[in-house]
């Protein structure tokens, strides 16, 4: 993918699972529209809430905010929130900021639902 500052969103359902797949930049420009597309998968109840992020060339601290309170609001509503990251600087971004902790991060969607 290139880096271009586009942002774009895909969701799929699945029994008990919803996918929100993101591309581009998640920056405080595109950081509102994350957060209100997680917060409606959220308040739809799925059992697990997967965040591909497979696609997502760049995220900064505003995105890791947004991701933070989905994960605690998902938490708060008995439902658990996985992360698919393959790009090699969200990956360190995740390990440097102690997130791959608090997160289920998998390679894939598969992955993800079988975690």
């Amino acid at each position: 993918m290139t880096s271009d500052a586009q942002f774009e969103m895909t969701r799929t359902h699945q029994p008990g699972v919803s996918v929100l797949q993101a591309r581009g930049e998640i920056d405080v420009a595109s950081a509102p529209e994350f957060h209100a597309s997680l917060a409606q998968l959220i308040g739809e109840g799925p059992e697990i809430l997967i965040v591909d992020m497979s696609e997502v060339s760049f995220i900064d601290s505003t995105g890791l905010g947004v991701l933070v309170s989905a994960e605690k609001e998902s938490r708060g509503a008995g439902h658990e929130l996985r992360l698919v990251v393959t790009q090699p600087p969200i990956t360190r971004l995740l390990a440097l900021t102690g997130l791959d902790e608090v997160f289920t991060v998998v390679s894939s969607t598969q992955d993800a639902v079988n975690a």
